[in-house]
């Protein structure tokens, strides 16, 4: 039994498709589909169901993926031991634009000081960059938003609702109870990017059949926070970008959970068959922590 056969073999798997395998692999498609095929011949069992040009994975062939993820990942250990000291490994972690402003600065030292003996590559990439990134193998681990692949396993980590926010001294900062109209008369700044349900904000408005004094309207966490802080307006923004500001007490997060709630996490996701180095998972379980340890969130 070949290891290319069982990495063609899982790619497949992963990708659910033999083109994207190909691809991946940097190889044609019939040499994908006659590694697979030379993989059946060894096994005596069929892997995938054909029908025409699709392949659908038989039951033969889900039963066999942890074996075949366990010899992979057996292997892949191996080598990792016979490796010279003078060529450290590398560990490439990705993760989406907010958590990459935010936690990562913090994580990376941490994770450093603690596994000097690694090297650290870094991607910022937006969600489904870093899925394809992860299903590639150009990724171990990324720290993203909810995703549902069957190739990929994931850990709810770092808590990023989003809260609404003004300056001290505002009048929301004693009044209970806001209604929807009382946010609608005060200027507003507005973020929006992909990574959060920011449609729902919008429909809070359009239900009461209102329309907010949205005066600034950008595609940058820190301008919108620079915005709210030179008390020019507030706003909506996620909990990772307002951490500190909140803790020391620069912004004030008022409670509008009777009227609406975006309750977000950020995951870490790394392929269905494990960390390529698996001690590392405790220590990130560590950074994730630490960084919060001074003020745990509230949703």
């Amino acid at each position: 039994m070949n290891i290319d056969h069982l990495e063609a073999f899982m790619y497949v798997v992963h990708l659910e498709s033999v083109h994207k395998a190909a691809d991946a692999l940097y190889l044609s498609q019939p040499t994908v589909t006659a590694r697979i095929k030379t993989l059946e011949r060894d096994l005596g069992i069929e892997l995938f169901l054909r029908n025409g040009r699709s392949l659908t994975i038989s039951d033969e062939g889900k039963a066999f993926i942890p074996y075949a993820e366990q010899i992979i990942r057996t292997y892949d250990q191996g080598k990792k031991l016979l490796k010279k000291d003078d060529n450290p490994e590398e560990i490439v972690i990705g993760a989406n634009i907010i958590t990459s402003q935010y936690f990562i600065p913090f994580a990376l030292p941490f994770l450093k000081k603690a596994n000097p003996q690694l090297r650290y590559k870094f991607y910022s990439a937006t969600n489904d960059v870093l899925l394809d990134k992860l299903l590639h193998k150009q990724v171990d681990i990324a720290f993203m938003k909810d995703v549902t692949h069957r190739g990929i396993q994931k850990h709810a980590l770092l808590y990023n609702s989003v809260r609404l926010v003004v300056y001290p001294g505002h009048s929301f900062q004693i009044q209970q109870n806001l209604s929807v109209q009382q946010l609608a008369s005060e200027p507003m700044v507005f973020f929006e990017c992909g990574a959060f349900d920011w449609n729902r904000i919008h429909k809070l408005f359009e239900m009461e059949n209102v329309s907010p004094r949205i005066e600034f309207l950008v595609d940058h966490l820190e301008v919108a926070k620079s915005i709210i802080l030179s008390r020019n307006g507030i706003g909506f923004l996620p909990y990772l970008c307002i951490k500190e500001e909140l803790e020391s007490g620069m912004l004030i997060d008022v409670d509008v959970s009777h009227i609406l709630q975006i309750n977000q996490q950020i995951f870490a996701a790394h392929l269905s068959n494990g960390l390529v180095y698996p001690e590392l998972w405790n220590d990130i379980l560590l950074a994730v922590k630490e960084f919060e340890k001074e003020k745990d969130p509230v949703f």
